[in-house]
């Protein structure tokens, strides 16, 4: 019996309960809520018509209110327990007032993590995390745990609860959203790498890494920290943790930690180097994805066998959205990369191939700095291909690094309107033998619900087009 989530179950009967978002992680939320007869709101910016309106009938039905529109948190007032959604900061005036006067303020995720009754791992970073996150989930499930995946991707797992043993591995990606408010870190605790990312809702970069910094600041000493020591920042953060620290390196053959080693990835403990896979037989393209799969073996080594981490390296094809390959057209094959929403993604992704590509870049502005970007677009690009709100901005710092080198570079550059005008543009000027990578170093916002949609209609549009 998880007598944590019992006493959550007779505390939640009949209290007022303020759901604010009804996305993806809070739906399963707001029907495990309903069988436990809590009297549930839901507050949502928008209106009936524009979210799920029979599932809206559906939940009045068994009296679930609703607060929509522009106005939405004006009603919120006299709630005794609030799950907010990822996306809503901690600190908004309508959730403070709320906190002053006594309400609880907590997520799905902060939830599960108290109450979940086995061994969390959680993933956080820049770059990186579902990869990883992933990977991780893969190892556990080859070696025969019990295992369950969630957090920022997957199933929402707090309706899942009740199924969950003390022997169970809950593997979570959590984002810095999540992590702002969290009050308690998982068993096993991994920073993929830090590097400035939600800059548009973050005060500050300090803000950002402060909030990835919960992920390890509640354990205790006999819990586990990974961390990257090749990013100054992770690396930083290990003379904070208060658990074990463990670290990964590709470029430093650690005495402790996994590195790579004549071209193998090894677990280095003191002068021992135990052997786990030679680095050109993870399928898996690209440099980073050696460094997740350098990082989620640092997860778990001494709960997985070798053989456990080799059949999965060497059958895992990626996770979706992530330079995946779309198709081959007349010679040329074409990769798409939308979850590439930051600069630093879109690097890693440019340097996984070994000619120059033909880039489609470019969408929400997140503010963030693309000097570097436009020196890897200089290096890395036989064309750039360029769209949305952030296309002044990369096409900027790409024509600045070209005059900064005072060379004769020749690099074709094409604005569009839509991704629909980028995807034909490539199409029409791209030869066989050539790469057509879609990683638009920018958010979805502008022109799309999330990266999910904005990959789901490249991938779409690649296929249509006719040989």
């Amino acid at each position: 019996m998880n007598n944590d989530l019992q006493e959550f179950k007779e505390y939640i009967k009949g209290k007022y309960v303020a759901i604010i978002g009804m996305g993806v992680s809070n739906t399963p939320l707001i029907r495990y809520l309903m069988d436990l007869d809590a009297n549930i709101t839901v507050f949502d910016k928008k209106t009936e018509e524009e979210l799920d309106s029979s599932l809206c009938e559906e939940y009045a039905l068994q009296g679930v209110k609703f607060s929509l529109g522009e106005n939405y948190l004006d009603n919120l007032n006299g709630y005794d327990i609030i799950f907010r959604s990822p996306s809503m900061r901690p600190d908004h005036p309508a959730l403070e007032r709320e906190l002053n006067r006594g309400a609880i303020l907590t997520s799905e995720i902060e939830m599960l993590v108290d109450l979940c009754p086995g061994k969390i791992i959680g993933v956080t970073g820049s770059d990186g995390k579902t990869t990883t996150t992933t990977l991780i989930y893969m190892f556990l499930k080859q070696e025969g745990y019990n295992c369950f995946l969630g957090g920022n991707i997957g199933t929402p797992l707090f309706s899942k609860i009740d199924e969950m043993k003390p022997d169970d591995y809950i593997v979570l990606e959590l984002s810095s959203f999540q992590l702002m408010d969290m009050k308690k870190s998982p068993h096993i605790s991994v920073i993929t790498n830090i590097s400035p990312n939600h800059l548009d809702i973050h005060k500050s970069y300090q803000e950002y890494i402060d909030s990835k910094e919960n992920i390890f600041k509640y354990q205790g000493k006999d819990d586990i920290l990974i961390l990257n020591y090749d990013n100054d920042i992770t690396r930083d953060m290990a003379s904070r943790g208060n658990g074990k620290v463990r670290l990964f390196s590709t470029k430093v053959k650690l005495d402790d930690g996994v590195i790579i080693d004549n071209n193998m990835i090894k677990v280095s403990e003191g002068k021992v180097r135990k052997q786990i896979i030679d680095v050109d037989d993870i399928l898996l393209l690209g440099h980073h994805n050696i460094e997740n799969a350098c990082t989620a073996i640092a997860a778990v080594y001494d709960l997985v066998k070798p053989q456990s981490i080799i059949q999965v390296l060497k059958t895992f094809k990626g996770v979706e959205h992530r330079n995946e390959f779309v198709r081959e057209l007349n010679g040329v094959k074409w990769y798409n990369d939308s979850i590439g929403s930051s600069p630093t993604r879109t690097i890693a992704g440019l340097l996984s191939f070994k000619n120059k590509v033909i880039l489609i870049a470019g969408g929400y502005d997140k503010h963030l700095d693309y000097s570097e970007l436009g020196k890897y677009i200089v290096d890395n690009a036989k064309m750039l291909i360029l769209m949305g709100q952030t296309k002044e901005k990369i096409k900027t710092a790409t024509l600045e690094e070209i005059e900064r080198r005072n060379e004769d570079i020749e690099l074709p550059l094409i604005e569009c309107n839509s991704l629909e005008d980028a995807v034909n543009s490539a199409y029409k000027y791209a030869k066989k033998g050539d790469v057509v990578f879609f990683s638009p170093a920018s958010a979805s916002f502008d022109m799309f619900k999330n990266f999910m949609e904005r990959g789901e209609k490249f991938k779409e549009l690649v296929n249509n087009l006719e040989g």
